[in-house]
């Protein structure tokens, strides 16, 4: 039998930001800094954001400027001012 960890998440209404950071790598991070990794293509990023969100594609936000992940909890993943932005679906 597989043990599986549940979804760090229990709310649907947390985004979760992906994005490349300035070393070309997919990043994936909750907006609050609860959750977040480094993955080596889009399809990774975007699967675990799934697993981290319980599966809600409707809160997952494509950023096309730089992102850095940012484990620090006492800050926000993405500053207010994001304008660029694609839900993905």
């Amino acid at each position: 039998m597989k043990v599986v960890e549940p979804p760090s998440c229990s709310s649907a209404s947390t985004i979760v930001f992906i994005g490349r950071n300035q070393r070309g790598q997919w990043v994936a991070q909750e907006q609050n800094g609860l959750y977040g990794g480094l993955f080596v293509n889009r399809a990774q990023a975007v699967k675990y954001a799934l697993f981290e969100n319980g599966h809600h594609p409707e809160t997952i936000v494509e950023l096309s400027r730089e992102l850095e992940l940012d484990m620090n909890s006492s800050s926000s993943a993405v500053p207010s001012q994001v304008t660029a932005t694609r839900r993905v679906a």
